[in-house]
């Protein structure tokens, strides 16, 4: 991996002198974080945002990176179920999102003196369906790793250098992702799939997901959990958990995990 991308990371971030990163704990935010910390040393404030649309284990783990990399962290209260156009999950839920949960990291960053707030987006999310960038770009977010062109191969590269735990971490969007477009967003679903994921995740799957359509709980594994999953011990137990939250159909999807799967119609009318 070539090392001028992460000199091009380290002058971006020089030049901010001062930074917000809106941090995740996940592979990029760590990365991110690490690199800024390393930079500007006390003039960096990492700020994660904390409620019903997030897993409280994936809070909790970036309270504990943060903690690993010596940054200074807080954890903010945000209300995304009183907005009524990220409640009604449109297409551009997450631009509605976004935009709300930057307003509030811009107002923070104020009151710490900070110059610039900055978010983890790499070059590999360009291709991806994310109205979220949008809200950004609006609201003058900088993407650093963007900025350098790190890819998220390059990135895990670099974390695994400088000896991140997060250099492998699977990635864990918000509960969101795991309904339909156009099912309403309420916080007694947003539970179920958070505990529901919960108790799947005593399998020990490389990397799961499951999505909802209704009253149907759609699995996603990766190929080579397939036949863990497929056993008939292991396939009952499955069903099992699942319909003990309400859903009616379990499915396993033979295509397979994937990133984003509700955004594939949206990828396609981008690319035609």
């Amino acid at each position: 991996m070539t090392a001028s991308k992460l000199d091009n990371l380290q002058d971006i971030l020089k030049s901010m002198q001062s930074v917000l990163v809106a941090f995740s704990g996940g592979t990029d935010s760590s990365f991110l974080l690490k690199v800024a910390k390393t930079v500007l040393s006390e003039n960096v404030l990492a700020v994660t945002a904390s409620s019903e649309i997030y897993s409280k284990a994936e809070t909790e783990s970036a309270k504990k990176i943060a903690a690993e990399i010596g940054a200074e962290h807080i954890v903010v209260r945000t209300n995304e179920l009183n907005n009524k156009e990220f409640v009604k999950n449109g297409p551009d839920r997450c631009f509605h999102c976004k935009l709300s949960l930057y307003s509030e990291f811009i107002k923070i960053a104020g009151e710490h003196n900070l110059n610039q707030v900055i978010d983890g987006i790499n070059l590999d999310d360009k291709q991806d369906y994310r109205p979220g960038m949008s809200a950004g770009v609006k609201l003058k977010i900088r993407s650093p790793l963007l900025e350098a062109g790190l890819t998220k191969e390059e990135i895990r590269y670099w974390s695994k250098e400088m000896k991140l735990s997060t250099w492998d971490k699977a990635p864990n969007p918000c509960l969101s992702t795991r309904f339909a477009y156009g099912t309403v967003l309420i916080k007694e679903n947003l539970s179920k799939v958070e505990q529901a994921e919960l108790q799947l995740g005593r399998f020990h799957f490389k990397q799961f997901r499951l999505r909802v359509h209704d009253n149907i709980a759609r699995l996603e594994l990766l190929p080579e959990d397939m036949e863990l999953a497929f056993k008939e011990a292991t396939r009952h137990e499955i069903i099992n958990i699942v319909k003990s939250f309400g859903y009616t159909y379990v499915t396993i999807d033979l295509e397979g995990y994937r990133t984003g799967s509700m955004n594939e119609k949206f990828r396609v009318r981008r690319m035609s």
